[in-house]
Parts: structure tokens; C-alpha cells; sequence
């Protein structure tokens, strides 16, 4: 891939102001960051239409005319240039406001010119303003008769006058220069297979394409391009990391793990837990490193799996601790577990940023002894005076809110790193699943456990306020505990959004004591304050949990049956699923009331909708997915696996399925890639190597 890791400023021609505001904008450095640098749309210039032909449904037009009056009117300060264009079958008025003396040095009344803009109409006659100019010639009009396109561009770029025509240009003169010189890197089986055109006519056609036929042929190569070489990377990163990184081998299923399967277990496991337990199992007898994802719907159990993979190391003389990124989720994990773990004669404590020092110091020394067999914790566990005797499994929640240096301290608390599983309580779907962790193996437990009743979710407006309110009550006369959340605190001035401390102010009104009582839970109070307030509902002291999204995960109180969100269409369906998630915990049956006002936008209603249609979370995550795209969904923790210029994991996943095949066989019939035929496939894969860290033994 020699010619496209080439730096710009070896082209000859382009000058370095222009070549130290790409990099600095649009991280553009190479030949090869330029080409891909794509369009994101591309505007129809393929007509060339008569004035007779225009009408208010046309977004942009291309005319050829001639310049028949040239007029200045008004003042200096508010001066028009008006232009009559005239065709064989009418005339349109030119109109600018700006760059007025530019455009007169170019114009040139009697001659013929070709025009392009979006036309409007006034008082019945047709204008256009500020359109494209161009005198007209036989071979302009020819270059010009095509699919034009459009680049995006900063502020900066357009004051250096680097807009969407001078990138256009830019690029031809790079392609030019890169004729016959750039690399082809998928073998000739492969692109005759598919039908794939050469890589250096993807480039053009993708930049200059003459019909839309060019440029979807030149897109599927290019998205193939993408989607081929990501997953090769991931594949071969899972395979190098389980050849290289060596693991310690849990070689027993011992007293812990069967007296806990045998006595303590207090539900029948559901046939997906039990297939992941054997899938863990496999891994974790294996003498390398275990890089696992476990992924499951809210309710499905995926922690009493995590906690039996902890029994395993315990069994083989190791520890094993639980990461989570909040304290309120910590200790939920803590008070989960530590049932389970104190009936079967196993240690376990808990570390977060609020336990005192005091408290520390023996905990600290039972994990170093060995006698602590579970530690439970938030990045307080990555603190240097954290040190284990053997620590043999490090089970991780919510990893992506954990950063790669952050997680990758972990791995030196032992001489050799401890396997690692990673938790999931978003369900992600399997495109994105398969490109943020195509390098790690991937269990799912599809299965709600049996007798769950399915939550029931209703959409309502804030005029149905009375009948909510009437519905709580009867439900806290049943017996039943109620969330109501809301997205901010205080009121803003630029949200018109249901606020926390209005609300909870209006619901003590509404549910005065001494019949009712409310806990009231948000950001800004301390740790030790939130944690009064939790226990306070979980014991049933108070019926109604006024709360901020800080509840969104890890807070289980079975008796709550029913999660009422204010302001519903501020949330992201992620975020009302995981909410929802909070009922549906217990025998009875659940309720989630998305309260909304009635000025909803387009996305806001689809979330809703689907909300109200499903409470599987792999189809809320696949509309999700369709509605923000793949890098809101994980953020930018992921380490170079969602830089996709070209290929959308949502619309182009049938297309990514079949790339993860095809680079699997490839891999398989040829590991190191030494075939002949797969020599293009080595180079390119060993450039973005070069690029791209491997996080895999750490993600």
C-alpha cells in the first residue's frame, strides 16, 4: 500500500497551507486519507433542463442560457447584481447578493453560459440566487453532465476557501497523479467472485462518477474494502490472542461451584445459561487467556453466570473480582452476591471511592493473603495498592464506560493476565457486536427466565396527568413501590423539559404524608446520602422513587412494579429500556408509563412506538442502531474499530455478515496468509496493523 501511505506534501502542486489545514481539520495526512475522504451526498447534473421545464419541485437545476441584461440595483450598502438569463423557451433573473464584483468580471453579456442553483419563484416570474457560473463550451457542458459531488467541510475550510469544489478538485489532482500506482489488495478470486472493479476505479468512480451505475458499483467495492479488512483484523487478533497470551487453565469444576449448583441455586437455570456456562467453561480450561462477552437482555441472568464463572476460579485456587462503573451498581453487584457467596463459606467484600480507609486496610490484606475470595468494586480496584494473591477472573460490567488504559491495569495483577468477561446489560446487535468486539467470542443468553410476565409499556400525554396519578395510587394500595424518573434536575432555560426538583415538590402535593412517603435520588447527592435513599425504598419506607437516570442500571427492588418516565422523548432507547428494566423484577404484574407532551420530532415518536411494541432488547437495539448510528451507541473507547468511512454497519449488515464469513474461510485455509494469492490481502492487513494498537488482550 505503498502509494496511499505516501504524505500529502509529496504531491506535487498542492500547497502546505492547504495540506496543514486538512490535517489539522479532517486528520487528513496522505494520499490515502484524502481518497477516503468521501462524499456524503452528490447532487444530479446529469440534465441539463429548459426554463419552460422548471417547477417548485425541483431542488437544484442546470441551464444553459444567454446573458441578455446585466443590472446594479439598489444602494452601495444593500446593492443586488441582476441578470437575465434567457433559453429558447423563456427566462429565469440571476440574482447575487455578495461577491457582486466577482461575478460581474466574469460575465459576458451576448454569451452563452451554463448555469447551476436551486430555482424559486416571486410574484410569478422565476429567479435563482446565487447559482453557479460557468461559460458555456462544448467540453465544460460535458464535464459537467454528471453526478457532482458534495464534500463535507469546517468553518476554517471554507474561509481558506477549501469548500466542497476546491476538495473536489484536489482529490482529481491526486488521482491523477496516483494513475497506476496504487496497490490492488483483494486477489483476483475474490474480485471475479463478487464482481468487484479494481480498486484505483473505485477511487474515481466514488469521486467522479459519471451514472449511477459507476457509483454504486464503486460503492459496494469500497464498503466491501472496509468491512473485509476490519473483520480480517478482528479475527486474526481473537487468533494471535489465544495463541499467545497464556492463561492459567481452570482444570476442575470443584466444591464451590457444585455445592452452590446443587444446594444454593435459588431458580432453575434457563437453557441459554446453561449453554453459556458451558461456552465459559470451555474457555476457561483452556491454558490461554479467556477474552469472552456476555450479552443478555435486562432480567436475563447474566450475573448469577458471572458468579458461577467466579466458582470455577475459586475451585482452581484463584480469586476473582467484579468491576462496575458506579457505586450505586457495585454495591447492588455486593448485595447480590454476597448471599450466595456467605452460604457456600466463601470471603467477599466490597471497594469503592467512599469506603474509608480504616475499612480498606483489612481488606486489602485478606486479598493479598488469599483469604478474600471475591472482591466486588469500581475503578477503586485499579488503585496500585490493590493486589491479589491469585487473581484468576476479572468479570467486567458496562466495559465501555471503562477506558483501554483504564481496563489494561488489570492484567498486571497477575504474572499472567486473568481471564476476562466481559458483561453487557445493553443489548447490542449483531453487526455492531460483531465489529466493536469481533476479536472477542460472544455468548448470549437469549432466554428470560421462565414465569416473568412481559412488562406492560403505554405512551401518554401530559394532559392524561390525573388518570397517571390515580394509577399509582392504586397500585401503592396493592401493595406495589413506583419509580418516577425525570431527565434533569433543575429547571433550564433552554429545555423544556419535566424537571426533578419541580416534580417532586408537585408529587409531594399530590402524595402527602403521613400516608405516603417519597425518596428522592439524583447525581448530586453524596454517596452516602444515595444510599440512604435506596435503602429507604428497598425496605418500604417510601412508595415512590423520584430519581434522576442514575437508576438506569443495577437497582433491583422486586416489589416496584411500575417506572413512569417523565419527558420520555429525551431519552435514548437504550436508556428507556434499561429504565424499563428497573420493574418486570417480580411476581406481579409491571408497568412503564412514558408521559410526553404532544410536540414530538419524527425519532422521538419511532423510539415510543417501538417501546410500546416490544420488550425484546435485541430489536430495541437493532432500531436504535438504525436511528444513531454505530459511534453514538459505544462511544470512542473502542479503539479504532468504528472508523468506518464508507460502509454503515445498519444499512450495509448483510453486506458485514458476509465479509465476517469470507474472512473467516480465508483465515482458515490460509492462517499467516503466505498463499500467493492472498500476498495482496498480507500487505494491506500489515498497513493497518501498523495503524491500529491491538487493545485485543485488553478490551
Amino acid at each position: 500500500m505503498q502509494s496511499l501511505d505516501i504524505p500529502l506534501i509529496s504531491v506535487p502542486g498542492i500547497l502546505p497551507k492547504r495540506i496543514a489545514l486538512l490535517k489539522k481539520e479532517c486528520a487528513i495526512e496522505t494520499v490515502g486519507d484524502l481518497l477516503q475522504y468521501y462524499p456524503f451526498r452528490y447532487v444530479d447534473r446529469t440534465r441539463f433542463y429548459t426554463i419552460k421545464e422548471i417547477n417548485e419541485e425541483l431542488p437544484y437545476i442546470q441551464l444553459i442560457g444567454k446573458i441578455e441584461q446585466v443590472r446594479l440595483i439598489g444602494q452601495k450598502q444593500k446593492q443586488r447584481l441582476s441578470v437575465l438569463l434567457r433559453d429558447k423557451t423563456g427566462t429565469i433573473e440571476l440574482v447575487w447578493f455578495q461577491g457582486i464584483k466577482y461575478i460581474q468580471d466574469r460575465l459576458k453579456p451576448g454569451a452563452d453560459f451554463i448555469v447551476f442553483g436551486k430555482p424559486s419563484s416571486f410574484n410569478g416570474a422565476w429567479n435563482m440566487a446565487h447559482p453557479e457560473l460557468e461559460l458555456y463550451s462544448e467540453e465544460k457542458a460535458a464535464r459537467a453532465s454528471k453526478l457532482q459531488p458534495v464534500y463535507s467541510g469546517t468553518e476554517a475550510m471554507k474561509r481558506a476557501r477549501l469548500d466542497s469544489k476546491a476538495i473536489s478538485l484536489l482529490i482529481q489532482q491526486v488521482l491523477r497523479w496516483c494513475e497506476g500506482n496504487i496497490p490492488e489488495t483483494l486477489p483476483a478470486s475474490i474480485r471475479n467472485m463478487l464482481s468487484l472493479i479494481p480498486l484505483h476505479q473505485a477511487f474515481v468512480d466514488i469521486h467522479n462518477p459519471k451514472s449511477a451505475e459507476e457509483l454504486s458499483k464503486a460503492e459496494i467495492r469500497l464498503k466491501f474494502e472496509e468491512l473485509f479488512f476490519l473483520q480480517l483484523r478482528l479475527i486474526q487478533s481473537n487468533r494471535i490472542n489465544k495463541q499467545a497470551i497464556k492463561g492459567f487453565p481452570f482444570t476442575k469444576i470443584g466444591e464451590a461451584f457444585n455445592s452452590f449448583y446443587a444446594n444454593q441455586l435459588p431458580f432453575e437455570l434457563t437453557n441459554a445459561q446453561k449453554r453459556v456456562i458451558k461456552e465459559i467453561r470451555s474457555d476457561v480450561a483452556k491454558p490461554s487467556q479467556m477474552n469472552r462477552l456476555l450479552q443478555g437482555d435486562v432480567g436475563s441472568g447474566k450475573t448469577i453466570v458471572a458468579f458461577m464463572s467466579m466458582l470455577m476460579a475459586i475451585d482452581n485456587g484463584f480469586q476473582a473480582c467484579l468491576m462496575a462503573p458506579t457505586e450505586i451498581l457495585a454495591q447492588q453487584h455486593f448485595a447480590g452476591l454476597q448471599p450466595f457467596a456467605e452460604a457456600i463459606g466463601l470471603k467477599i467484600a466490597l471497594l469503592t471511592g467512599s469506603v474509608k480507609k480504616k475499612a480498606r486496610k483489612p481488606i486489602h490484606e485478606e486479598l493479598l493473603s488469599g483469604e478474600l475470595h471475591i472482591l466486588v468494586g469500581t475503578h477503586a480496584l485499579l488503585e496500585d495498592k490493590v493486589a491479589f494473591h491469585n487473581l484468576g477472573l476479572v468479570v467486567i460490567d458496562e466495559q465501555h464506560r471503562f477506558g483501554v488504559a483504564q481496563r489494561a491495569r488489570m492484567w498486571a495483577k497477575n504474572t499472567l493476565p486473568p481471564h476476562v468477561l466481559i458483561m453487557s446489560a445493553t443489548p447490542i446487535p449483531r453487526t455492531l457486536a460483531m465489529t466493536l468486539y469481533g476479536d472477542l467470542d460472544i455468548s448470549v443468553i437469549d432466554e428470560l427466565p421462565p414465569g416473568r410476565k412481559p412488562i406492560q409499556t403505554r405512551h401518554i400525554y401530559d394532559k392524561d396527568r390525573i388518570g397517571m396519578f390515580n394509577f399509582i395510587q392504586q397500585q401503592i394500595e396493592l401493595g406495589r413501590q413506583i419509580y418516577i424518573v425525570y431527565p434533569l434536575i433543575e429547571e433550564s432555560e433552554q429545555l423544556d423539559y419535566k424537571n426533578l426538583v419541580d416534580g417532586f415538590d408537585h408529587l409531594s402535593a399530590v402524595f402527602p404524608p403521613p400516608k405516603y412517603h417519597l425518596s428522592i435520588v439524583h447525581g448530586r447527592l453524596s454517596a452516602e446520602d444515595k444510599d440512604y435513599e435506596m435503602q429507604r425504598f428497598i425496605k418500604k419506607q417510601t412508595q415512590i422513587m423520584v430519581a434522576t437516570t442514575v437508576i438506569e442500571v443495577g437497582v433491583n427492588v422486586p416489589n416496584a412494579s411500575v417506572m413512569v418516565i417523565e419527558s420520555a422523548e429525551r431519552f435514548g432507547l437504550s436508556q428507556l429500556h434499561q429504565l424499563r428494566g428497573r420493574v418486570g423484577r417480580g411476581a406481579d404484574q409491571s408497568y412503564c408509563i412514558l408521559m410526553t407532551g404532544f410536540k414530538l420530532s419524527k425519532d422521538a415518536r419511532t423510539r415510543l412506538e417501538t417501546m410500546v411494541e416490544t420488550n425484546d432488547g435485541f430489536k430495541i437495539a437493532e432500531v436504535d442502531l438504525r436511528l444513531r448510528g454505530p459511534g453514538d451507541l459505544q462511544g470512542t473507547q473502542q479503539s479504532g474499530t468504528m472508523d468506518l468511512r464508507i460502509a454503515d454497519i445498519s444499512r450495509d449488515s448483510k453486506l458485514l455478515i458476509y465479509c465476517r464469513e469470507l474472512a473467516s474461510k480465508v483465515l482458515e485455509s490460509d492462517p499467516e496468509l503466505n498463499m500467493e494469492e492472498h500476498q495482496p490481502i498480507r500487505l494491506k492487513l500489515h498497513a493497518l496493523q501498523q495503524k491500529h494498537l491491538n487493545w485485543g488482550r485488553i478490551s
